[in-house]
């Protein structure tokens, strides 16, 4: 399992090591690492950079895990190199651990604030000029944004209103992302809304798809 974390990369002793304490299991420590994984005949292999995974054995972890996680969770991790803004990576990085951990209302929450971070960035970086003089023409008392904290100014669903007007994302792209955030809004206040794994892994999916792939 510790290979599974980020399973395209190979480990080192060391590295699986250091996952498993970070995962709260500190008795990894003393364990001979090497001889418990050459013994997962068909499951890992290791390679000039460490031990890693095979097909099954992805297969396996995934049985494990219990549905939709360890696919979900490597599809996001293989988009945060494409994430240039640190701050925003950094969202992405914790509601991938938080989906892991099944902390599924922080992964709900993390996971928009970093999808937003995103398209600020995008906005503030490839559309600066269209989307104030858009914003000004909904609210003439709107001050132009030239940082994400200026763009905080404005309300989310009033954010992507806007954005569809000044044709940085589309209508349907639009619909879909104000879903996510009522669902969002919905996680990120004390109520009675229950959650599960495949529910999430969609908001999850859909972001992937329709920012962080995007932007």
């Amino acid at each position: 399992m510790c290979l599974a974390v980020d399973a395209s990369t190979p480990k080192t002793v060391k590295e699986i090591t250091q996952i498993g304490i970070t995962c709260g299991y500190p008795a990894i420590k003393k364990l001979n690492i090497s001889s418990i994984l050459s013994r997962q005949k068909g499951l890992v292999i290791r390679s000039p950079n460490g031990w890693e995974l095979t097909t099954k054995g992805k297969t396996h972890i995934k049985g494990v895990v219990g549905g939709p996680v360890a696919e979900l969770s490597d599809t996001l991790r293989s988009n945060l190199p494409n994430i240039a803004e640190v701050e925003s990576r950094a969202f992405v990085e914790e509601a991938v651990q938080c989906f892991e951990a099944h902390l599924y209302r922080a992964a709900v929450v993390l996971s928009w604030v970093g999808a937003i971070s995103v398209l600020y960035n995008h906005v503030l970086t490839e559309h600066k000029q269209i989307f104030n003089a858009t914003a000004v023409k909904k609210n003439p008392k709107w001050k132009a944004a030239n940082t994400s904290d200026d763009l905080t100014r404005m309300k989310e669903a009033d954010f992507l209103e806007v954005c569809e007007s000044a044709s940085v994302i589309g209508k349907s792209v639009k619909q879909e992302l104000q879903t996510v955030l009522t669902f969002r809004n919905g996680c990120g206040h004390p109520n009675s809304l229950k959650l599960g794994e495949h529910r999430v892994s969609a908001h999850i999916e859909s972001l992937i798809l329709n920012v962080y792939s995007q932007y």
